[in-house]
C-alpha cells in the first residue's frame, strides 16, 4: 500500500501502489501548470469506512512513498480517465483500472 503525505497532516493517506503510481502523473501534470483541484477516493479496507476529499494546491508539500521498489507499467488509458476527471468540476475521483479486453 503506497501512502501520499500531504501537506502538515500527521495521517498518511494510503493508496495501492498501482493506483497512486497513475495518480502521480496527473497530480504532476496538473501542479506544474500551477492549477489546483480536489481529489477525492474511497477509503480502503481496513480503515473506517468512507471517502475523503482533499484540496490539491501547488504550495502545499506533498509527498509520493511507495510500496514497491520499481514503477509499474502505466496504463494510459486510466491516466486519459484520471485526466478527464480531474479537469471536470468535481475534481479527481479515483476510479478503478480498466483494462482494455480484445473484442472476440
Amino acid at each position: 500500500m503506497a501512502t501520499l503525505h500531504y501537506g502538515a497532516a500527521h495521517v498518511p493517506i494510503h493508496i495501492e501502489d498501482r493506483a497512486l503510481a497513475h495518480l502521480k502523473v496527473v497530480i504532476a501534470t496538473k501542479l506544474r501548470r500551477q492549477e489546483s483541484f480536489t481529489l477525492s477516493w474511497k477509503h480502503p479496507e481496513g480503515e473506517p469506512g468512507g471517502r475523503s476529499t482533499i484540496w490539491i494546491h501547488p504550495s502545499i508539500p506533498l509527498r509520493f512513498t511507495f510500496d514497491e521498489p520499481e514503477p509499474p507499467k502505466l496504463n494510459a488509458k486510466w491516466i486519459e480517465d484520471l485526466m478527464h476527471s480531474v479537469n471536470s468540476t468535481g475534481g479527481i475521483m479515483l476510479v478503478d483500472e480498466v483494462l482494455d479486453t480484445p473484442q472476440e
